[in-house]
């Protein structure tokens, strides 16, 4: 069955049918509000009726887990009773909605739980939004007075992998009449598909670009990340420098601090060089606890000196804040192991 989220404003006019034509509009308003179709009480219910047998619309919040911290992390059951996560952020400056694009992931990097049972299947453009309108919904928000002001496409799933779907859904979230998030306010983490980071930048849609860098050397990126054996660091600076070129963001690098691995003396002296000459910033993460890897987190205190090491060769860096960490929401804890359970 067609999902009503995927479709554009045009696009429901076209495969509903609705008269008169204001018809179509009561039903967008309604589904970028977060209701289900029979819950769209300003259409009839002869309509509702006949779009319910037709179509889908949105996704199901099957259980919420709130932090200590504030942030809650949400399981979704999808229309095939796939089952993703995801995790709300409340922040000074707004709400944060990390969003899944696939139902696992094939990328296979050494730190990140979301792959362990490789990729199930991509998301269409409408179950990305559906989380969002859902959670807006959850916390009382409106189309009037949202509750959800930013995004980062850094759930399970590597968006670029999922490409066409995430490019209508970031369309679909900023468009005129939708819950109307601006591109300039989402963020798209990608462990580094330069071609795609190239393609992308020529869409002109002016999200922020996260880059999993995580390693200074292309050997050590191999050892952590399986997609560096076919880009090489140095094809991926070139992407991220024509990404700046053509959307003037600044690019962010997100990068693990892992024990005995990429935090010595020369990794500060190799990313010096790997950030000159274009802005960017680098997010230093405390490896988050995957009990499947083998992978030892570094020490608060060697954080801050690696931290102290970068901001002496005057590199924009900062150590992330982490959120839901006690409830297994934190940057790479998002997995499948909760589907499973479930199911």
């Amino acid at each position: 069955m067609t999902d009503l989220l995927d479709l554009t404003l045009d696009e429901l006019a076209e495969i509903t049918h609705l008269e008169p034509a204001y018809r179509i509009k009561q039903l967008f308003h309604g589904l970028q509000s977060g209701q289900k179709i029979d819950e769209i009480t300003v259409l009839p219910l002869s309509i509702r009726h006949a779009l319910s047998e037709k179509f889908t619309a949105g996704i199901e919040i099957k259980e919420t887990l709130k932090s200590c911290d504030g942030s809650e992390k949400y399981l979704y059951r999808l229309h095939d009773d796939n089952l993703i996560e995801g995790v709300f952020m409340p922040h000074d400056y707004g709400n944060t909605l990390c969003v899944s694009t696939q139902v696992g992931c094939r990328m296979g990097c050494a730190f990140c739980a979301s792959g362990i049972d490789g990729l199930i299947r991509n998301l269409s453009p409408g179950e990305m939004l559906g989380q969002v309108l859902s959670v807006n919904r959850a916390h009382g928000g409106t189309l009037q007075d949202r509750k959800i002001t930013n995004i980062v496409l850094m759930g399970s799933g590597e968006p670029l992998d999922n490409y066409d779907n995430v490019v209508k859904f970031l369309r679909l979230v900023s468009a005129e009449g939708s819950i109307g998030i601006s591109l300039r306010n989402i963020s798209l983490s990608t462990c580094g598909l330069a071609d795609k980071i190239r393609k992308l930048a020529d869409e002109k849609l002016s999200v922020t670009l996260s880059v999993s860098l995580h390693a200074s050397t292309d050997e050590t990126r191999r050892e952590l990340m399986p997609v560096a054996n076919k880009y090489t660091i140095a094809e991926l600076i070139e992407a991220v420098k024509y990404y700046f070129d053509k959307t003037g963001r600044r690019v962010i690098f997100e990068y693990s601090m892992i024990k005995g691995k990429n935090i010595d003396y020369f990794d500060a002296v190799r990313l010096e060089k790997l950030t000159k000459g274009y802005p960017c910033h680098i997010n230093l993460i405390m490896l988050n606890s995957v009990k499947e890897k083998n992978l030892s987190a570094c020490t608060q205190q060697e954080a801050e000196r690696f931290l102290a090491r970068l901001k002496e060769r005057n590199i924009s860096a900062t150590i992330r804040k982490s959120f839901g960490n006690d409830i297994s929401g934190a940057c790479g804890q998002l997995r499948r192991s909760r589907l499973n359970a479930k199911k």
